[in-house]
């Protein structure tokens, strides 16, 4: 209202006109424009103070709670007002197939057939909100001129109003949502007179009707019976909620599509232990009267049909869909999108096989496919040009889902498709539209002839925007996925090279979060009669660290050619990591090999300690000196440590990766690895190896990558083993 109201203040403060004080000017603006189009709901948003947001001011012919998850909407978001108010034109949306092509995340909510116009409400130099209203499924295709001009211009004369009352500082407070009637109570003041309501209680069947909100605001006493709810318990409640076996999604939301879509509409519900009720719903703008019979013919077929084979609803409900949106959330790799449809979607909707499709170089490429008997049926699609006249490459190119009732209907379309003997006879093409473009085609098929009523295609094309969101990410993930692995074999050795009485083996395993990457490194170097060996790893688990390892391998190959000691290999690296200017730090422990003389010199920068185990099989813990972490101090010293080696002694290097474990002490890890080498450490080295890295390969979820570098000293008599 302009001026003073009781209610809580919206927070909005922003204009409205020159209408008396107290006078609902939104709500009968509003109410003149609905029954100027013969619209039957709407309602109308402000921005938000502050903030790019839309909030519902009023709403008009339905209940509230149907728009509840757009009470608040960011002008960003997907959705008619929003694009309105950003675009600061007429938003129409003719049918529910295209709400389901063009705003999913409203056809999830309201799979039922309506028309929608959205509009801004602005001047020349101000937009405050915008406005919609909605018509039953039956309204033509386009909008009338009549009905544009007749919104525009309400709308504009509704923004001229605010505009000058936000001159003259009158603040719009709330307004009453503009419902049916409140609810009454006693029959005969409902229908009127004492004599209509002995009439209505008189009838074989039963009769009571809702208001907006779904209550009961009379009933005759044929209802009692039939639902075996007496009647005050009925009275000002709602079916489902005061009908034990009627609380169920299916039966509410037929409540909404009569409400919304303004066309009668029915079910059929089984009262226990066997009686079947028949329910039609009529609707008008005040509510709804609703017939209560008993479904003779439906409990009949359904004694006679078989108890077992009871398929899931063909409409998917809320619950579901919400469920499903949940699992698609999931997915990573686009093999777990294809898996999802097959165990989540396709069973909500009465599907046996289902394709993805994606695009590749202007041709269609099957991303993966469930239920087929022959799947050599499903990859002669592979490689199709997307001009070719197959539904699959229309859907995907056009943004149109397709719909086959019959195999009949679909090779009268497509003629030319290549013939698929595959036992299905209805189809559904989904087009996966993410971000504004054709991501792929999602193709249901169905065993039996499947009828594809509108609610039902809304539906389908919706759960395709959910899809396509899901193949989207899942692209992408595929995509760096294979970058990552790409540049990590790149970066690490390929084989490790024979070096001179040492046998070598190695083993990486990356994480099992993100992009499976990370800076983990290791490294052998033939030195004529000696050799240098290297593990390291630095901070991270990105593609920045793993190019900084790859940079830090390169330099210790380096310097080592060039023939530095380790201590000075170590602090070149350090000043070289300084001088590149990275904030990340690194770990590292180098060794200078001399198998002639049976020792091993080591310089450590904040790296785990090594493991030696003795040929006798005895395993200690090498204490060795060093320094701090590479890239910290320019000017750190990293001393070195002379061990000696046997022949059959083994030094076992690693990260730390191999050791941290959530929840287990690091001596305690330590000491299960020296364990586990003094048992196995007498293996080929190849099979030692997989022995100690095998618990965490075998972890679901691996927090950080892992290295692995094993050397064994070769005795005299094992030169050429």
């Amino acid at each position: 209202m302009v001026g003073v109201s009781e209610g809580q203040d919206t927070g909005w403060q922003a204009p409205t006109s020159r209408l008396p004080v107290g006078l609902p000017l939104l709500s009968l603006t509003l109410a003149a424009m609905m029954d100027d189009v013969q619209a039957h709901s709407g309602a109308v948003y402000l921005l938000a103070p502050d903030e790019p947001v839309l909030q519902m001011a009023v709403m008009a012919g339905l209940p509230r709670a149907f728009a509840a998850p757009w009470e608040r909407v960011g002008l960003a978001a997907p959705i008619p007002v929003a694009e309105a108010t950003r675009e600061r034109a007429l938003v129409w949306v003719r049918d529910e197939e295209e709400m389901a092509r063009r705003f999913p995340r409203v056809a999830v909510v309201l799979p039922y057939p309506f028309a929608l116009a959205a509009l801004p409400v602005a001047t020349e130099s101000t937009v405050y909100g915008a406005v919609f209203v909605t018509w039953p499924g039956g309204h033509p295709p386009e909008l009338s001129r009549r009905e544009r001009e007749h919104l525009t211009a309400a709308c504009h004369r509704l923004a001229v109003r605010l505009e000058r009352a936000a001159r003259e500082g009158l603040p719009v407070r709330p307004e009453p949502d503009l419902l049916a009637a409140p609810l009454i109570g006693s029959a005969s003041g409902t229908l009127g007179s004492v004599e209509a309501t002995r009439m209505v209680s008189r009838l074989p069947y039963g009769l009571c009707s809702l208001d907006m909100q779904g209550r009961i605001t009379f009933a005759n006493p044929t209802v009692a019976d039939l639902l075996g709810v007496p009647l005050e318990r009925l009275l000002g409640t709602q079916l489902w909620a005061s009908v034990p076996w009627l609380n169920d999604p299916v039966y509410e939301d037929r409540y909404r599509a009569a409400l919304f879509s303004q066309q009668a509409t029915s079910f059929v519900a089984l009262r226990p232990p066997g009686d079947w009720l028949s329910f039609r719903m009529y609707p008008s703008r005040t509510g709804l009267s609703v017939r209560i019979s008993r479904a003779r013919a439906v409990a009949e077929l359904a004694r006679d049909a078989p108890r077992s084979g009871d398929g899931p609803s063909r409409l998917v409900t809320m619950s579901q869909v919400l469920s499903l949106a949940g699992a698609l959330t999931q997915a990573a790799g686009v093999q777990d999108v294809v898996q999802l449809v097959a165990d989540e979607i396709a069973p909500a909707v009465g599907s046996q096989a289902q394709v993805l499709l994606g695009t590749g170089a202007g041709r269609l490429r099957v991303l993966g496919h469930r239920g087929y008997p022959d799947p050599h049926m499903v990859e002669q699609f592979d490689g199709l040009p997307l001009d070719s006249s197959t539904p699959g490459a229309q859907a995907l190119t056009s943004g149109v889902p397709a719909f086959f009732e019959s195999r009949e209907h679909l090779e009268r379309l497509y003629p030319a498709r290549p013939a698929t003997p595959d036992g299905f006879v209805s189809w559904a093409f989904l087009p996966l539209i993410a971000s504004g473009r054709p991501v792929g085609t999602c193709v249901l098929a169905y065993a039996e002839p499947h009828a594809f009523p509108a609610d039902e295609r809304a539906v389908l094309t919706s759960l395709g925007g959910l899809i396509a969101l899901a193949l989207e990410r899942a692209l992408l993930y595929d995509a760096k996925h294979q970058l990552a692995h790409g540049l990590q074999e790149a970066l690490l050795p390929h084989s490790l090279p024979p070096l001179p009485g040492i046998d070598t083996a190695a083993r990486y395993l990356p994480g099992t979060r993100g992009m499976d990457i990370g800076g983990d490194f290791y490294d052998v170097v033939p030195m004529g009669g000696e050799a240098a060996a290297v593990i390291g790893d630095v901070q991270g688990h990105n593609v920045t660290a793993a190019g900084l390892m790859g940079q830090i391998r390169t330099a210790v190959r380096a310097y080592t050619a060039v023939g530095q000691s380790p201590q000075e290999v170590m602090a070149s690296t350090n000043r070289l990591l300084i001088d590149l200017g990275s904030d990340l730090f690194a770990s590292c422990l180098y060794l200078r090999l001399d198998p002639e003389r049976g020792r091993a010199v080591m310089a450590r920068a904040g790296h785990p300690p090594p493991l030696l185990r003795r040929p006798d099989g005895r395993v200690r813990v090498l204490d060795l000196a060093g320094g701090p972490l590479l890239g910290i101090d320019d000017s750190a010293a990293y001393p070195t440590t002379e061990v000696a080696l046997a022949p059959g002694s083994v030094l076992a290097l690693y990260t730390d990766g191999l050791i941290e474990t959530p929840g287990v002490d690091i001596e305690d890890a330590l000491a299960d690895l020296g364990r586990r080498l003094t048992a196995a450490g007498d293996m080929p080295l190849d099979e030692l190896a997989d022995t100690l890295v095998g618990p965490g390969a075998a972890a679901e979820e691996r927090d950080d990558d892992v290295a692995l570098l094993l050397l064994r000293a070769r005795g005299r008599g094992r030169e050429d083993a």
